[in-house]
Order: structure tokens, then C-alpha cells, then sequence
């Protein structure tokens, strides 16, 4: 058997660079470079590596600097999800608190079901320095290492202690990122010494892989059952989710609803599957749905759940779906997602699965007047929505956030990309944001984490050059996490910010008022003197001075005219450009048509959190398990 001897770094980085995946006929990279900062535990290990294969062309696996640890991992988990979860990064990470700095992105990329690839650095293998720099001592144990809380928020989790162990480890891995069921955040735990070790490599590990991402065919007899509840109903429901867009379903959803008349409703994962303006498109549905869509699924008989996990938004914490015999049928790749709520499931490819059903259901569709009134609940929330974006909706000297949205919405073409993750906007862009491409709406609402935005945008911007994409983030989020703004300088990527400044944490203060707690706690303030809370005057913030000194351009709007025609100069732009606007803390956000379970006080001396229980109390006996 031929060998080279390389160290275990050495030898990762060889093998990284001839992964490839494979799925209809297109093959593409699997892991097109590693994102990493170094330190003590990968500059000499890994970054040696890095860089040796570059000077001297050993292998094609180019190095990004990132800025936060759990930023790269974002920019990864977000260039996965542009490219159907069929190519991502490696992320390498230094000793200790780098290292942990990655579990808030492993969690993140493993709850959306995302991949991503990590190799945080470990602790000495031959404990010759016990305990070095960074190093948790732990008197349960001596192979204990910080690292070892990846495992509760990874698909995979190895430990390579041995240079030989790298060979399973890493082929394991790449087994479960390529999987679609099983896929999320990997981990390859790289103690320090184990990386700059030498060891004689079979030469065929670093041979040029293919790993296949196939379609699983859906049973027959699961079709025929499946089928079978669907002609039976009289007021179907179609609840669209993130394995429609990741399986490339969208034409075949489209003509399934236009021959059946069954509506669609999306999650956020699944917008776009269906444009917005399609006959039979009805929008968000659950928590922040819209009229139409939780006007049907109050009244729903069967529910056809296509790629969907239902997160307690796409059912309104169980309340959602009325209907008191309500029957589901889940067309998932993953059986988990297929048989929740007591589902028929169908467990395969969304895309095979919905020609199965359609063959199966050519001479059938829904009764004339139930296209009717779906047409007339459509024709209605377009009026919300217009309403929402009326130039007179703000109630105050600033522009209300949903102007803005329109405003934007209005600006972008079809193919641009609007990325957000937490705070009041994903509510109000689940019932306001029109798209028509699968890819214009990229919405991280599974862990819904406070600072993906910024980062998300390089790994956009990066999967897809051609896209305009623009990163819409609050003050809230934008103060968590807005270093990669020097990445996207750094590497030359044009990327628009939007930065909606309201002094404030508008979703959870409304969130709190809703719940009798007044908004406590959730307001950029001064501590007022006299109350010794954070009531007093408006902190001296300013955000666009710190997003030009981390070297984007920087305009200015205090209206929503004047926000478009900034919005004009960031789309001529060649460089990262910032567009700041300050919005009013206190909306007003589209009309609410579903609920949220986020428990009350039960018993409380303050007369707002006695009345938010009652409310409270009275919505949870609509609750109910899908049995």
C-alpha cells in the first residue's frame, strides 16, 4: 500500500479538498475552504497546513479570515443553506474559549438542520502539559475537555486523539453532512499535539470522493394512504417547509396546487416555494401568519405538511389547526418530521413525493367553492398588507418598521436575498415580505439568533455573487454580533445593510407588554436616578459611525422617501454599504392572527400581569395535541 507522511493537519486538509458532493448529475465542492482564526492550538497545526498547501499548491482549500468565532460558523451555515445543503465550510478555532466561542453557530446550523463542518481545538492527547493555557480541569474525569459540549448540539461528534483515528473520523463525517435526515452541525474535536503529528497516510484517503445525495422514492402503499385522506377532504391545507426549497420542489408544488386547488401556506424556511402572487400562495402561517393562511387552517380537514418540522410558529403553539378531527399527512425526507401529529406519513424526497401524490390524485380536486373563498381570504390579506405599508401608518415623528419593509420590498428585483434572524422583524416579514424565488427569503427562524444577520451575509453573498443581498438587522441584533462587516471589506463583497435603530428591543418589548410586564428591561436607556430603572433619556448610540469605522459606506434616511432613494445609491454601490434608519419602538406591526405559548405569572401583585394571565388562561384551553 503507498503512503505519504504528512502530520494529522496535514493530511485533514489534503483530504477536504477532494470531497464532493453529487445530486441530479451536479456535482459541486463540499467543503470549498475552511473559515478560521488562529491560536494556540491551530496556528501551528492546522494554519501550518493551510498554509503549506497553499504556497506550494498541495491542495485547493483556500483559508477566510473571520472576526468572531460564531460568526464563521453563520457565514457557513448560511452559504449551506443557498446552496441546498450541498456544499459548505470547515471551520477551524483555537484552544478553549475560541474554540466554545463556535457552540452557539453548532446549535444554530443542527436546529435548522443545516451542515456545517467544525474543528475546534482540544487539549494535549499526551496531557505531556497538563493543564496548558485555556484548559478546564475537571476532577470527574482527565479526558473531559470544554469541547466536549459540542456533543449535545452536534449530528456528529468525534475526538481525534490518534492521527489514525482521522481516517473513520472524517469519513464519518462527511457521511452525515451529505446526509439530508441526519445532517447538521459535525464536529472533529483536533487535540493540538495530534495535529502537527506525523503518521504514513494511505495514499487512496486523499483519492477524489463523490458522496451521492439521493432521493428517496416514496413507498406506494404510502402514496395510495396518503392519497386517500386527500380525496376525502373537503378543506385541505398544504403547510410548505424548508425541505420543499432544499429538495428544489418549487414547479412541482406550484402545478400540485393549481390541479388540486389546495392552497399553500409557508413557513418561514418554505417562502417562496410558491410566489407570492401564485392563485394560490396564502403566506405565513402559525404564530405571525397571516389572515389567509390561518383563516384555512382554522377550518382545515387535512393538513399536507411538505418539508416542514412544525415549530411551535407554524402551529401556533397547537392551536393553528382548529378543525376538532383534523388528520395530517407529512411528506418529509426524515420519518421524526413525517409522523408528528399522529401523521400519515410519506417519507421521502419532496419533490417525488409530490409527483407521487399528483399521479395519484389526477382526477381529483377541491370543490369549486373552496377555490372561492381561498381567492376571497387572499383578496383580503392583500388589503392588510397595504394597509400596513400606508404612507399615513406611523403614529409618531419616525417611520413605523412596516413602511420600511414595503419601502424595501419595493427596491429589490426578485433574485435578491433579504436575511434576518431575531426581533420584531421576522414577524412582521413572515405576513409583509413578497417573494418569488426560493432563495429571496433567507429568514433563520428555527434558533432564531440575535447577531446571525451580518455574518450571514458573507456566506450569502459568497454561495451566490450574482444576488443582490442585503442583511435587514435591528440595534439589538447588530450590537450582538457585527464584526464580519470588516470580512465582507476584507474580501471585496458588496453587501447592503439595512439598520433599523429603535433604541431598543422591539420584539420582546412588545412581547413583554403583551404579557402585563410593561416592557421592562427591554429599551436602551440610561438608569434613571429616582425609579433606579432603565427608563431615563435615550443612549448617545451611534451605530453608523461604528459600521463606517469597521469600513463600510454609510447613508442616512429619516423618512421613507428618503430611505429609497438611499436604498437606489447601496444598489449602484460597488462596497459594502450600510443604509441606516430609525424606525419607532412602538410600531405599530401587522394585525395579529395566531398565538404564541410564552407562559404568565400565575399569581402577581401587578394588575397588567393578572390580566395577561387571564388572556393567557383563556387561549391555552384552545391548545391541544394532535392525537
Amino acid at each position: 500500500m503507498e503512503t505519504i507522511r504528512l502530520t494529522t493537519a496535514q493530511a485533514l486538509v489534503r483530504f477536504l479538498a477532494n470531497q464532493y458532493s453529487e445530486r441530479d448529475g451536479q456535482e459541486q465542492r463540499l467543503i470549498p475552504g475552511v473559515w478560521g482564526i488562529f491560536g494556540h492550538g491551530n496556528v501551528a497545526g492546522i494554519g501550518q497546513a493551510l498554509l503549506q498547501a497553499a504556497v506550494n499548491e498541495e491542495a485547493d482549500l483556500p483559508y477566510y479570515l473571520a472576526r468572531n468565532e460564531q460568526g464563521m460558523v453563520h457565514a457557513s451555515v448560511a452559504y449551506a443553506k443557498m446552496r441546498d445543503r450541498l456544499a459548505t465550510f470547515a471551520c477551524t478555532a483555537s484552544t478553549g474559549p475560541g474554540s466554545t466561542n463556535m457552540i452557539t453557530g453548532a446549535a444554530l446550523a443542527t436546529t435548522n438542520r443545516l451542515p456545517v463542518l467544525l474543528l475546534p481545538s482540544d487539549m494535549f492527547a499526551t496531557r505531556a502539559a497538563d493543564p496548558v493555557l485555556q484548559q478546564l480541569e475537571d476532577t470527574r474525569g482527565g479526558d473531559v475537555t470544554v469541547n466536549d459540549a459540542f456533543r449535545a448540539v452536534s449530528k456528529y461528534f468525534d475526538r481525534v486523539s490518534r492521527p489514525e483515528q482521522l481516517i473513520p473520523a472524517a469519513l464519518a463525517a462527511m457521511r452525515v453532512l451529505t446526509d439530508p435526515v441526519e445532517t447538521g452541525a459535525v464536529t472533529l474535536a483536533l487535540p493540538q499535539d495530534v495535529q502537527a503529528e506525523a503518521y504514513d497516510w494511505p495514499v487512496d484517503f486523499f483519492r477524489r470522493r463523490v458522496w451521492h445525495v439521493g432521493r428517496p422514492v416514496p413507498e406506494p402503499a404510502a402514496v395510495a394512504r396518503a392519497a386517500a385522506l386527500l380525496r376525502n377532504a373537503r378543506k385541505p391545507l398544504i403547510v410548505a417547509g424548508g425541505g420543499t426549497v432544499y429538495s428544489g420542489a418549487e414547479t412541482e408544488l406550484r402545478a400540485f396546487a393549481e390541479a388540486t386547488g389546495i392552497p399553500v401556506a409557508d413557513t418561514h424556511a418554505g417562502k417562496g416555494a410558491v410566489p407570492w402572487d401564485h392563485p394560490y400562495a396564502v403566506g405565513g402561517i402559525g404564530s405571525t401568519g397571516s389572515y389567509a393562511a390561518n383563516e384555512l387552517a382554522k377550518d382545515a380537514d387535512v393538513v399536507l405538511g411538505i418539508g416542514t418540522r412544525y415549530s411551535d410558529f407554524t402551529t401556533a403553539s397547537h392551536t393553528v389547526f382548529a378543525h376538532p378531527e383534523v388528520t395530517f399527512v407529512n411528506l418529509n425526507v426524515a420519518r421524526l418530521d413525517a409522523v408528528k401529529h399522529s401523521a400519515e406519513p410519506l417519507v421521502a424526497d419532496a419533490r417525488l413525493g409530490i409527483q407521487a401524490l399528483a399521479a395519484a390524485l389526477t382526477d381529483w380536486e377541491v370543490d369549486p367553492a373552496y377555490r372561492e373563498r381561498t381567492r376571497r381570504l387572499i383578496a383580503r390579506t392583500r388589503e392588510i398588507e397595504e394597509e400596513c405599508f400606508a404612507p399615513d401608518r406611523n403614529t409618531g415623528d419616525l417611520p413605523a418598521q412596516t413602511q420600511i419593509l414595503g419601502a424595501l420590498n419595493d427596491a429589490l428585483d426578485d433574485r435578491a436575498v433579504v436575511i434576518n434572524a431575531a426581533g420584531s422583524m421576522p414577524g412582521d416579514l413572515q405576513q409583509l415580505w413578497r417573494a418569488r424565488d426560493p432563495k429571496a427569503y433567507h429568514v433563520e427562524y428555527a434558533y432564531s439568533c440575535m447577531g446571525y444577520e451580518v455574518a450571514a451575509g458573507v456566506g450569502a453573498k459568497m454561495a451566490d455573487p450574482t444576488r443582490e443581498v442585503v442583511v435587514l438587522v435591528g440595534d439589538g441584533s447588530y450590537l450582538m454580533m457585527a464584526q464580519e462587516i470588516v470580512t465582507m471589506v476584507s474580501e471585496g463583497l458588496k453587501v447592503i445593510i439595512v439598520l433599523v435603530q429603535n433604541h431598543g428591543f422591539a420584539s420582546i418589548g412588545a412581547l413583554s407588554e403583551s404579557l402585563g410586564s410593561q416592557r421592562f428591561g427591554t429599551k436602551y436607556r440610561f438608569r434613571d436616578g429616582a425609579s433606579g430603572l432603565l427608563d431615563g433619556d435615550v443612549l448617545p448610540v451611534d451605530l453608523a459611525a461604528n459600521a463606517s469605522s469597521l469600513g463600510a459606506d454609510v447613508l442616512h434616511a429619516t423618512t421613507v422617501d428618503d430611505f429609497r432613494t438611499a436604498m437606489e445609491k447601496a444598489k449602484a454601490a460597488t462596497r459594502t454599504t450600510l443604509v441606516h434608519v430609525e424606525t419607532d419602538l412602538y410600531g405599530p406591526n401587522p394585525p395579529g392572527h395566531g398565538w404564541w405559548d410564552v407562559p404568565v405569572s400565575e399569581v402577581s401583585t401587578l394588575d397588567t400581569t393578572r390580566t395577561a394571565y387571564e388572556t393567557y388562561a383563556a387561549h391555552k384551553q384552545t391548545q391541544r395535541h394532535y392525537l
